[in-house]
């Protein structure tokens, strides 16, 4: 019986050994990875280990609720920072994608509840932007052209806000359909899955007024620069469909952002694009206080 026992004992043992193999393996490549001594590695040893198991935790983590790190979502990280080596407690990616989602969420809920009574009034930057809004929105005629805006500017200075106020507007007063796309997120979300292409381009080309938000921000390539972008501009051209755009670019950045598709330089293509641009919009800066932080 005795003998029987430790037959069945024996896989167990193999099997921790195997284990504590790969876990040196692995701990090995994580202190080639941040470049450390021996001297260092001796001093930081037990800290190297707990962080090493957290990154195992990380690889084998099925989301926020099941993590097994000391702090939920995150990770105990080691870094060599000039001769000092430090554990930092760092965000995941899981945390990250879920902060991001919320913060998404909550931006998507003030936009759909952005109206022109709600626009901040008493910044003097704003005041040429807020006439221009008002002559829009009181003057806009369906069964005319309706020159968009290129919005430009600092950052957080409230470009989509203030879209977003008008066309919403536009929408409950006037019966306006119009569609506000973060840009970047769309041109993802495309990549992701090539059946959604014809249907969602066909949509923002015909679509009554149409805004690309935080245009340059992408991550450009000839394929969303010409194929997307290029055919949505050209056939809202030709049927003259307001068309809006925010950016942190003023026109030329954008025209050398563009210029800049992966492994090539193209001058022409990008040009084309601006200049669609230009005879859809009136180009307009807004450099004001950031007023996300205002918001919150």
């Amino acid at each position: 019986m005795k003998k029987l026992n430790e037959e069945i004992k024996m896989p167990t043992k193999v099997a921790n050994k195997r284990k504590a193999s790969r876990m040196n393996v692995k701990l090995t490549n994580l202190i080639k990875r941040i470049d450390l001594t021996e001297e260092e590695v001796n001093n930081n040893l037990t800290s190297l280990e707990d962080a090493l198991e957290e990154l195992e935790n990380c690889k084998n983590c099925s989301g926020l609720n099941n993590c097994l790190n000391n702090i939920k979502g995150y990770v105990y990280y080691p870094q060599k920072k000039g001769s000092r080596v430090t554990f930092d407690y760092i965000a995941c990616k899981k945390l990250k994608n879920h902060t991001a989602e919320l913060e998404e969420k909550k931006a998507s809920t003030i936009l759909d509840n952005a109206r022109m009574k709600d626009i901040d009034v008493t910044d003097k930057k704003r005041v040429k932007l807020i006439k221009w809004l008002k002559d829009f929105y009181d003057n806009y005629d369906q069964s005319k052209i309706n020159k968009g805006l290129y919005l430009h500017g600092s950052f957080g200075s409230g470009k989509t806000f203030l879209l977003a106020a008008l066309l919403n507007e536009l929408k409950e007063q006037k019966g306006v359909r119009y569609e506000l796309i973060y840009y970047p997120e769309l041109l993802r979300n495309l990549k992701n899955d090539f059946s959604l292409v014809d249907n969602k381009v066909s949509y923002l080309c015909n679509v009554e007024i149409l805004v690309l938000d935080d245009i340059g921000a992408e991550k450009v390539t000839e394929w969303g620069r010409d194929e997307i972008l290029g055919t949505i501009l050209q056939h809202r051209m030709n049927n003259n469909l307001t068309t809006f755009f925010t950016s942190n670019l003023n026109i030329n950045e954008l025209e050398t952002r563009l210029a800049a598709a992966k492994d090539s330089i193209d001058i022409i293509n990008a040009s084309r694009i601006i200049e669609r641009i230009k005879y859809l919009t009136t180009d307009m800066e807004l450099i004001s206080v950031n007023h996300r932080n205002i918001r919150k």
